[in-house]
């Protein structure tokens, strides 16, 4: 079945760290999606998926880039000139929220959080977000997630010492040493090794609670 072929002009570009951009690209009028999917960008014959950061409301669609040396399309996307026109397909996915009685749980690594800013700016509230990173320039939309999240937790695990209301470690020692026990909605996005093992770690300390991956490559 063949899917239909959207077309939006870069409008804007910006830094969010030395490695991330954020993009944004006029929005199709006929293109809707659900917080925490994803569209896949076309050329030629390669094409990639990068999650939405916007609200589904939003007048624009906003793309957080991590940008990999020698990569085919970071490396376009860095260059490419404001009004340049991308193709795209979508929406993608099926990592969206799916409301029930227990707490949710959000873990990210790095541009992982992509998915969850989206639900974020969408108007969730109330949830624990653990974001995984190796230092605190890495914290992709903490503010936004300081005011939305019940509990936002900053998991560093490079060298440098944290910061006051950060912790020093990866997002398993977090959940090993300071999530309550309990059954929740974990929502994993990131990549692969993280949520491998962050799906060992639910199985052994928190039975009965449901898990929703996104992987990040």
């Amino acid at each position: 079945m063949n899917q239909q072929i959207y077309s939006g002009k870069l409008l804007q570009r910006s830094h969010l760290s030395a490695d991330t951009i954020e993009l944004a690209i006029s929005r199709p009028r006929q293109f809707t999606f659900q917080p925490g999917q994803r569209i896949r960008l076309l050329d030629r014959f390669q094409e990639r998926d990068y999650s939405l950061v916007n609200a589904p409301a939003d007048r624009s669609l906003r793309l957080c880039i991590r940008l990999v040396p020698k990569g085919r399309f970071s490396t376009k996307l860095r260059a490419a000139a404001i009004g340049s026109c991308f193709e795209f397909t979508g929406p993608h996915g099926h990592f969206v929220l799916r409301p029930s009685g227990r707490p949710a749980v959000f873990v990210a690594t790095g541009t992982g959080a992509a998915p969850f800013a989206s639900m974020a700016r969408a108007g969730e509230r109330g949830f624990t977000m653990l974001h995984g990173v190796r230092s605190a320039e890495g914290l992709l939309y903490s503010d936004l997630f300081r005011t939305a999240a019940g509990a936002y937790v900053a998991c560093i695990s490079g060298k440098t010492s944290p910061a006051a209301r950060m912790f020093g470690g990866r997002v398993t020692a977090y959940m090993e040493q300071k999530l309550a026990p309990g059954v929740y909605d974990f929502y994993l996005c990131g990549r692969s090794d993280m949520v491998r093992d962050v799906i060992w770690l639910i199985d052994e300390r928190f039975p009965n609670s449901r898990v929703y991956t996104e992987i990040f490559f």
